[in-house]
């Protein structure tokens, strides 16, 4: 009788501990990744996503997107936070009546240099919003190696006609020909002729054999990159050689493309997503605001 009653305590304190384990890992789900957002028809929307570089946290596209609700009639309606594996949570409440959502994204791994992958958990967002809000339409605003997830994602399935397709792009201070201190450095590479670069790097060989797919005559661009004035041509990560090569990567395929460069001290790499004239060009590139 004693065995069976000292047997029957540990039953009900191991059920115990697992209950409060479960417990445990649902409110860390909830304080990690919030209330899932719910889904409803947003067909007609064209939100806007906004990718960060690397090492990107929140607040690398908090400025942007508090100016665009304070002065250009965004409303922010979701986060959609990527799990390392590729797994999308989508966080927040879409109102009907939003008129310029905003959707701000965040990688978990947000030092992830494959960009292939990068791409992936992109189209990952897309097939969500697709499924959950039937969105057919999207804007990008990518910042750093967003760019390269962005450029990834339209070589390999921005012709997916299941997915919601890219409406206008804002690359912002974009390495598509190399980083400075990796594989490229101040005043080395120059374009050509033709906007052709002198020195192609590896991940530029890469998308330039793939230029093909990028859906044609559909995206307007809008390219912005920093110099510094100080000597370097950059933004003293990336120079203005690599982030104006876009155009001859891209050549024959966008719809429009204009580029904007951004000069002083405010146009450091890492300032050009907390400044307010780079703010004011993608309201008025996306919305006309």
């Amino acid at each position: 009788m004693v065995q069976a009653k000292g047997h029957n305590k540990k039953i009900l304190l191991t059920i115990t501990a697992a209950v409060l384990l479960l417990l445990l890992f649902v409110l860390a789900y909830f304080l990690i990744y919030g209330r899932p957002a719910k889904a409803g028809n947003r067909a007609k929307s064209v939100p806007t996503l906004y990718l960060h570089g690397f090492g990107g946290t929140a607040n690398s596209s908090n400025d942007m997107i508090a100016y665009a609700v304070k002065h250009q009639g965004g409303t922010k309606v979701l986060t959609a936070r990527v799990s390392p594996f590729g797994k999308v949570h989508l966080q927040g409440s879409w109102p009907k009546n939003a008129k310029q959502p905003l959707i701000q994204v965040l990688f978990q791994n947000n030092r992830n240099g494959n960009y292939n992958e990068d791409g992936r958990w992109l189209r990952n967002i897309l097939q969500d919003l697709r499924k959950n809000y039937q969105i057919k339409r999207v804007n990008v605003v990518a910042h750093s190696m967003g760019n390269l997830a962005l450029m990834y994602y339209q070589l390999a399935d921005g012709n997916n006609p299941r997915l919601p397709q890219i409406n206008k792009q804002v690359d912002i201070a974009g390495h598509f020909d190399g980083i400075v201190g990796i594989d490229d450095q101040p005043n080395r590479n120059r374009l050509l002729a033709k906007g052709r670069p002198r020195y192609l790097n590896s991940y530029y060989r890469v998308m330039l054999a793939r230029r093909d797919r990028f859906p044609e005559n559909r995206v307007d661009i809008l390219n912005i990159f920093g110099n510094l004035e100080n000597g370097s041509n950059s933004d003293g990560d990336v120079t203005n050689v690599s982030a104006r090569s876009l155009k001859y990567l891209l050549n024959g395929r966008y719809k429009s493309y204009r580029e904007v460069e951004i000069k002083g001290r405010q146009a450091q790499h890492s300032r050009l997503h907390r400044n307010n004239q780079v703010n004011r060009l993608i309201g008025r590139f996306l919305w006309n605001k």
